[in-house]
């Protein structure tokens, strides 16, 4: 029996988010004696370079202008934010409680969508997104001892994210997906750079140097099963997939790190994921009943009575 498109799209998101949580997991391991910048210009390198081979492998190599060039500007400075923020909060966070609180972008993103592009939320999403960010307060617990700097920075990076794929989405679509890649990790790697050469440059041993290329790996492979993923199959099939990311990240943690969430970071990300899967499902149920024109519908009505 032939696999369907929704199925070889899961298959692809479940691949992406294992290997950007891998990613993830090889930055933390290695920055705890490499500074992180200089594991981000290590990084950086070593993705862009494999990113750019692929672009001109492909025959994808251009110099976006105009309003891409905008767009893709807006992108990148929002990933280099997003990338900072992130791997900054989780030199000093737990892989699964960061990994929680990154799980509330879809919610983010689709509140935003509705404010910036009047996307059209229904009450119910409206609620469930209020819900959600009730569990992301039980995550990050403010005014608590569990609340500090570095939970603020897991929110900033969700803001830099969901400033990302709004830009993404005014991106106009003759602008090939790797060039923008290209250019987020070639930013990032910079960022890097830039910031060591002021602080210093440390000798990077063989174990830090496998990390660094391990975490370029795993985030290359990621990108590409994001791609092929977004080729085939229903995206409001294959999302809710994007949560597996933070089974990886509890099971990661508990196993390298011996670190664990407690029960109100759990239920709190309980809470988030359910919320995420509701508004996922209502938007695309949404999609699917204004797909069908409307003397369709009445005569589906009047069939039904």
């Amino acid at each position: 029996m032939p696999m369907s498109d929704n199925t070889r799209g899961a298959i692809y998101m479940n691949i992406a988010m294992l290997a950007f949580t891998l990613n993830d997991t090889c930055m933390k391991a290695v920055s705890e004696t490499l500074p992180l910048f200089q594991a981000i210009a290590l990084r950086g390198a070593f993705s862009t370079a494999a990113l750019a081979t692929l672009a001109v492998v492909t025959g994808a190599l251009m110099l976006p202008r105009g309003k891409a060039l905008a767009s893709l500007s807006l992108r990148t400075l929002a990933e280099i934010g997003g990338t900072v923020f992130f791997l900054g909060a989780l030199t000093q966070m737990p892989l699964a409680n960061l990994s929680a609180i990154m799980q509330s972008m879809p919610l983010a993103v689709t509140l935003a969508a509705a404010v910036f592009f009047r996307e059209r939320v229904s009450p119910a999403q409206l609620v469930a997104i209020l819900v959600g960010m009730g569990g992301v307060l039980l995550i990050i617990r403010p005014g608590t001892a569990g609340f500090d700097i570095w939970a603020v920075m897991g929110l900033a990076s969700v803001a830099c994210v969901v400033v990302r794929d709004l830009s993404t989405r005014a991106m106009p679509a003759s602008l090939p997906s790797v060039i923008v890649a290209v250019f987020a990790a070639a930013a990032v790697a910079l960022t890097g750079l830039g910031v060591t050469l002021v602080r210093g440059w440390q000798p990077v041993n063989l174990h830090e140097m496998a990390l660094v290329v391990g975490a370029a790996v795993f985030l290359v492979i990621g990108y590409l099963s994001v791609v092929k993923m977004m080729r085939v199959g229903s995206i409001a099939a294959i999302a809710p997939f994007r949560y597996t990311a933070l089974i990886w990240a509890l099971l990661l943690g508990w196993m390298l790190f011996g670190t664990f969430p407690d029960h109100l970071t759990l239920i709190g990300a309980g809470i988030v994921v359910a919320t995420g899967l509701f508004t996922l499902y209502h938007g695309g149920r949404q999609g699917r009943i204004a797909a069908v024109p409307p003397e369709s519908r009445l005569k589906g009505a009047r069939a039904g009575r």
